[in-house]
């Protein structure tokens, strides 16, 4: 992690010490933050995408900006929450979770038919696992609609300015279909990421947030997509997590890079990731293979509609996949902890089916990552 990094996540310190300055002194007042100078695109390689790299040490961010005080009761190690690893075999939304006590995986998987049609209601028999082309015994089994942590994470650079409404009602739309369980938080981003709302389960709160818009500056979003999934794993109360991507644009900002990104939703209980591509002139064919295999590679998928009227759709199709996936355990047949990249692979097979496919997280690296 670069030593810019603690900037990009979230500005939550300075913030915070600068607001206590002006309190006290009046006169103090804050600077504006300003864009890094323009540096110039990152290249494109699709294979940056399809040969994940070792992970590296990453630091957590700091606190969020106009964010609640922690709770201290739900981060007490003698007393977990509901939902925390402590208790219950850990989840991982888009895929995938390495429990080192049980050393069991944990896969959340989507399965369509060969007309694409979900097939939410199979049994545990018609699945069959494979860990690096090896065939894995399934320890637990469920087709429960559990709760949902969700990041949004939304392009508020200048060319989002005549698409931001319509995006908006989308984004709240597919809210509209979550649990009572459910969270969610709101970054908006440009040359830097904005944690505008912290986890909620109150809409209101989430449409005055997707409404702190700026629509100006660059498009930072390798750092955004870094920066939410740890805000993500941070999140101690809910193991399924869900990011979900909106932009219009290719990165031409970020301090992390397309390799650093991916890394950090492969690692242990990184979140399944959509992505909505809205395309212009900045985002082109080998901007749409990137993002489709970036989240192809967590079980998730990429939109990319011709129009902005297509987005209510995508936005209920994106909350029937969420809310309709299997969790499929396994105990690996490698017990080795050497943190190398292991590929999964789901099959599924049942009576009056054909050409199932499953999408579940197509690898993962086991053992703890290092902080």
């Amino acid at each position: 992690m670069n030593l810019g990094f603690h900037r990009v996540l979230w500005l939550g310190l300075s913030l915070a010490i600068a607001s206590n300055s002006v309190a006290q002194n009046p006169a103090a007042q804050p600077s504006q933050t300003q864009p890094p100078a323009t540096s110039p695109a990152p290249s494109y390689d699709p294979t940056d995408i399809t040969a994940p790299p070792p992970l590296r040490p990453m630091q957590t961010p700091p606190p969020a900006r106009d964010s609640a005080p922690p709770d201290t009761k739900s981060q007490d190690s003698t007393t977990p929450p509901p939902g925390n690893a402590a208790q219950q075999p850990e989840q991982d939304s888009g895929v995938f979770v390495f429990h080192k006590k049980v050393e069991e995986v944990v896969l959340h998987a989507t399965v369509v038919d060969s007309q694409r049609h979900l097939v939410a209601n199979l049994s545990q028999p018609a699945f069959s696992v494979f860990e690096d082309n090896k065939p894995q015994p399934i320890t637990s089994f469920h087709r429960d609609d559990v709760p949902v942590a969700m990041g949004i994470v939304i392009d508020n650079s200048g060319s989002m300015r005549e698409k931001r409404g319509k995006v908006n009602e989308a984004v709240l739309n597919l809210l509209r279909q979550s649990n009572p369980g459910d969270e969610a938080f709101v970054v908006n981003f440009n040359w830097e990421p904005y944690l505008d709302q912290d986890f909620t389960s109150n809409i209101d709160q989430v449409r005055s947030a997707l409404n702190k818009v700026s629509m100006q500056g660059s498009t930072a979003l390798y750092d955004a997509i870094v920066a939410s999934s740890i805000h993500l794993k941070n999140n101690p109360r809910i193991d399924n997590k869900v990011l979900l991507v909106v932009t219009d644009g290719r990165d031409n900002a970020s301090r992390e890079t397309l390799r650093e990104a991916r890394a950090r939703l492969q690692e242990q209980n990184g979140p399944t990731l959509y992505v909505i591509g809205l395309m212009g002139d900045d985002l082109q064919q080998i901007d749409r293979d990137v993002l489709s295999e970036l989240a192809a590679s967590t079980g998730g998928a990429a939109f990319f509609p011709a129009t902005l009227d297509e987005l209510d759709g995508i936005s209920r199709t994106i909350g029937r996949d969420i809310h309709s996936r299997y969790t499929i355990g396994y105990k690996s047949s490698n017990p080795a902890q050497d943190g190398k990249y292991r590929v999964i692979r789901v099959a599924a097979q049942a009576p009056g089916y054909t050409g199932l496919a499953v999408r579940t997280r197509k690898g993962y690296y086991p053992g703890e990552v290092v902080k």
